[in-house]
């Protein structure tokens, strides 16, 4: 005999939005879930149909038997290119935040109870600092000179360099497109080109790997600022334009300097003016080298917005970003940070934490979390 469940009406209606979704759009393209029977009282769903909604729209099963919804939003500011920032975003973009802010709650409770010491350029510097001074404690912090990236062939040696000295000092970074292994859950390059959670003994970066390789080199570098001004907040940078609130405007100078700094750009662009060819010269996307030219007054902004118009045209032509299959611990690896995957071996070898709870932190079950440490650990 199936057990019929009595679910409150507002409950599933909050859940279909939840999801993005209106509710006639989600009733035409789930037919078999019968949604509009439950509302209307004519008949009630089962436990296994109602698992079946809720792993449909990301739901926890328990959420569905509450008497209102619950309240989701951001313990930080999420920053909109412009005058806006707010503190709700998509379901996707909340789901990751919420596997991050896990995450790290965790690994710095682990950190305290093994006696690590606290992170000392947390929060070195605060909005009335000047960008310049943050610059150079961030490359000395870093050990990396000016005109660092130079040194290296291309984009994705040169980021991948970059993350391995950021790991170094303690941050732990993640790249990703979708939530957790998800596939079918896409993360939007349009609505957030990454997020930092700033802790004095943890910081996690994330970036969103679906964002040319380049173009993730300036929201590194402008996370790494937020983390110096001890400041979480996630960001858009639609046409790569930061919001106009004062932080944001800080973090977005300390990014150019860092990357582009303006005696090594002013000398490169007298000898020659070539947004592309300068791109290739500092190691970053071409359109912050155009962004750049702009703030400096090389260029207009409509000449600016021209070239980042067509350039973002002819990127979404070679389809520069679209996953190429390959190796799927590799990807794991970006996903979850190889610094972060350590910190919990080591716990599990220590036993502090039983493996059931480093599958769920890694995101990593099974068979698979044991391939992946012999192959990167051991």
């Amino acid at each position: 005999m199936k057990t019929e469940l009595d679910i409150n009406s507002n409950m599933i209606n909050w859940a279909i939005r939840r999801a993005g979704h209106d509710l006639e759009d989600f009733v035409q393209k789930n037919p078999k879930i019968r949604v509009r029977d439950w509302l209307e009282k004519k008949k009630a769903p089962t436990v296994r149909q109602l698992q079946d909604f809720a792993h449909k729209v990301n739901v926890p099963f328990g959420y569905l038997f509450l008497p209102q919804p619950p309240k989701e939003s951001l313990s930080f500011p999420f920053f909109r290119t412009g005058k806006t920032k707010t503190k709700s975003v998509s379901l996707n973009v909340y789901d990751t935040i919420m596997l991050i802010q896990r995450r790290q709650e965790w690994l710095t409770d682990y950190l305290q109870e093994n006696e690590f010491e606290p992170l000392n350029y947390v929060g070195n510097f605060d909005t009335k600092s000047d960008y310049k001074d943050i610059v150079a404690d961030i490359r000395q912090t870093l050990n990396l000179e000016g005109n660092w990236a130079s040194k290296f062939s291309t984009w994705k040696n040169t980021l991948e360099f970059l993350t391995s000295k950021i790991e170094e000092i303690g941050i732990i970074v993640s790249f990703n497109s979708v939530v957790e292994n998800s596939n079918k859950r896409k993360i939007k390059v349009e609505e957030c080109r990454g997020f930092v959670l700033v802790d004095s003994f943890c910081p996690f970066m994330f970036v969103n790997n679906g964002d040319a390789k380049a173009a993730q080199m300036f929201t590194i570098i402008h996370e790494l600022a937020h983390i110096w001004l001890g400041e979480s907040a996630g960001f858009d940078f639609k046409q790569l334009q930061p919001s106009n609130d004062p932080l944001e405007l800080l973090c977005d100078k300390v990014a150019a300097e860092f990357l582009v700094p303006e005696n090594l750009f002013n000398d490169a662009w007298q000898e020659s003016p070539d947004i592309k060819k300068l791109g290739r010269i500092f190691k970053v996307s071409p359109i912050v080298i155009a962004r750049r030219a702009l703030d400096l007054g090389k260029l207009t902004k409509k000449a600016f917005f021209v070239f980042y118009n067509r350039y973002m045209k002819e990127l979404g032509a070679k389809k520069e970003n679209q996953p190429s299959g390959g190796n799927p611990y590799a990807t794991f690896k970006k996903r979850v940070s190889l610094t972060f995957v350590a910190h919990v071996d080591q716990a599990v070898n220590k036993n502090q934490l039983l493996y059931k709870d480093a599958y769920k932190l890694t995101s990593l079950k099974g068979n698979t979390y044991e391939k992946f440490i012999n192959k990167y650990l051991y």
